[in-house]
């Protein structure tokens, strides 16, 4: 088992689920990217994933400029059946805002929204090879299957627990509350995984929009990898394009850190953004294996020990038939 261990810690490096369930050895982060992954956490998993940041605003235009520090916490738990889970999602901020001879501190939570996660297909559930554990290369060796997503579906809501605290001129007020919904697809491309989500944000509000986030990472070591990352905002209100990079770095099994840069290519407004983070798992109520044989395999199995028990019982019942002759 120590010599696959570095095998297995790998596998938090690509996002891979070694072909049975969602759950493997090593913590899966939506970290330090913002989309998410099409796979949960793992049936009763608890998973907690906490950022910094720090950022500055610069609107050319309109002549305003902000900057500030905030937090964001995601909250994630695998509930009732390993496919679903369910999240909270919170963005605390603090900024210094100026526009012309106005100058004003101001905090208070930017984003707070609940919501539940269900994958929907997992294209290695018709793959019944099992995973080799002596050999990484045979596990990710190229394969056109990789080419068919996992398929997961968000739905959540959006709650204002601000007074509109951050809005900037001639955005138009934002509802109380909002419907999020989106489209999760997952690939594991030999070293890499693409990750791209297709969310409908503020749905039937007048602050609706269409985004989309792609996201590429790739393992470098059994402990390190990187990414990079292309979000893009498209409503009436605001739209953009932002991209980010930065790596991930597995403390141990259940703890990893992260920092990424983002910045998008326009000046109405620039924006630049830093962030540091931790994401720590709790998986002691976990009650299923990893690496576990299907249920078929076992039952396969079992008839083969059963035929040669038998076997072996004819064969001693001959030689004593013999003897007694």
């Amino acid at each position: 088992m120590l010599q696959t261990k570095p095998l297995l810690l790998l596998s938090f490096l690509l996002a891979t689920t070694f072909n049975y369930g969602q759950f493997t050895d090593v913590i899966n982060s939506n970290r330090p990217g913002e989309s998410m992954a099409a796979f949960s956490v793992g049936k009763t998993v608890i998973q907690a994933e906490l950022g910094f940041y720090g950022y500055k605003e610069k609107h050319d235009i309109i002549g305003y400029e902000a900057k500030g520090l905030g937090t964001d916490l995601s909250v994630r738990y695998g509930a009732f059946f390993e496919q679903l889970e369910l999240s909270l999602d919170l963005q605390y901020q603090m900024e210094n805002y100026q526009l012309r001879l106005r100058e004003e501190d101001r905090d208070g939570f930017k984003q707070t929204t609940i919501g539940a996660k269900y994958l929907v297909y997992d294209p290695n559930k018709r793959d019944q090879q099992k995973p080799n554990l002596y050999s990484w290369k045979a596990n990710h060796k190229f394969s056109w299957r990789q080419f068919i997503p996992a398929v997961g579906l968000y739905a959540g809501i959006n709650l204002r627990l601000s007074d509109e605290t951050f809005r900037r001129p001639g955005i138009v007020n934002e509802s109380r509350w909002s419907p999020k919904m989106a489209l999760l697809t997952q690939n594991q491309l030999g070293r890499y995984v693409l990750v791209m989500n297709l969310i409908a944000d503020k749905y039937g509000t007048n602050r609706e929009s269409i985004d989309y986030i792609i996201t590429l990472t790739r393992g470098f070591n059994s402990r390190w990898s990187g990414f990079i990352e292309h979000q893009g905002y498209t409503g009436d209100y605001y739209s953009d394009n932002i991209f980010r990079g930065g790596a991930a770095y597995l403390v141990k099994q259940n703890v990893q850190i992260d920092a990424s840069v983002g910045s998008n290519i326009k000046d109405t407004p620039s924006i630049l953004t830093a962030a540091i983070g931790l994401s720590w798992r709790f998986d002691a109520n976990y009650d299923e294996v990893l690496l576990r044989i299907p249920k078929d395999e076992k039952d396969k199995d079992k008839k083969e020990k059963d035929k040669k028990k038998e076997k072996a019982k004819k064969r001693l019942d001959e030689v004593e038939g013999e003897k007694t002759n």
